[in-house]
């Protein structure tokens, strides 16, 4: 999905000039299933081109803030926001999230994050690029304990990651005091192993909720029923 230097939602458009991460699926995954009600203050963390700020923009009535450590990346996420019909509820820093948790004493009632996970793999050579997608800047860790302080205590943690991270940010999360309540394994198709996981994390426990969802069919290669009624506010062709 999304190389172009555009992509045109159903209420608002990203543009993508600079940032190294492109609009993905797992950024509107993670947007569009993240339970939200009542929320007024929400943090997107590693917001990138700011299209998951958008989506909660779009869902809720927060007020949000984008992070974004890459300096391209933030401007190009606070065009985007301030182009949006939500403004006046949008607002992107250029700041890292350890810095930002630090120096901050607000708690949110939803904390959101398409984090970089790649810790071993083979760098990319463009350094926005590396930035992006390895996690040498924003260590699990380091995630997991500055969301601990920043939430709410009513509040909750979403975060899409790879099944094996996936693991890992289970038990940082439990031994920091934040429980797994839901869980949605991805599968690609129907034959194919599950390779990310949708998580939702409180800080009190809950009876775990579990259920999987497959992103294509896998006869005709088209998006599955249960993709497209979940993705059906933002992509214009569903």
């Amino acid at each position: 999905m999304g190389r172009n230097n555009y992509f045109q939602f159903k209420h608002f458009l990203i543009i993508q000039e600079k940032a190294a991460m492109k609009v993905g699926t797992d950024g509107v995954l993670l947007g569009a299933w993240v339970n939200v009600q009542y929320e007024k203050k929400i943090l997107d963390i590693g917001t990138g081109t700011g299209l998951i700020a958008l989506m909660m923009a779009q869902r809720t009535s927060a007020q949000i803030i984008g992070i974004e450590i890459e300096k391209n990346a933030a401007e190009e996420a606070a065009h985007n926001c301030a182009m949006s019909d939500w403004k006046d509820r949008l607002s992107v820093q250029n700041i890292s999230f350890q810095e930002f948790a630090e120096k901050n004493n607000e708690k949110f009632d939803l904390i959101i994050s398409n984090p970089p996970f790649f810790a071993n793999d083979q760098k990319s050579k463009q350094k926005n690029m590396a930035i992006a997608k390895h996690n040498d800047l924003l260590p699990m860790p380091d995630l997991i304990s500055g969301c601990r302080k920043l939430i709410s205590e009513e509040g909750k943690l979403a975060v899409i990651s790879p099944v094996i991270a996936a693991k890992k940010l289970i038990e940082l999360a439990n031994e920091t005091g934040l429980f797994l309540i839901r869980l949605t394994e991805i599968f690609p198709t129907p034959q194919k192993e599950s390779n990310r996981c949708l998580m939702e994390f409180r800080t009190k426990k809950q009876t775990l909720h579990k259920n999987t969802l497959t992103i294509f069919e896998e006869l005709s290669g088209n998006f599955s029923l249960p993709y497209k009624e979940l993705t059906k506010e933002f992509y214009l062709n569903f």
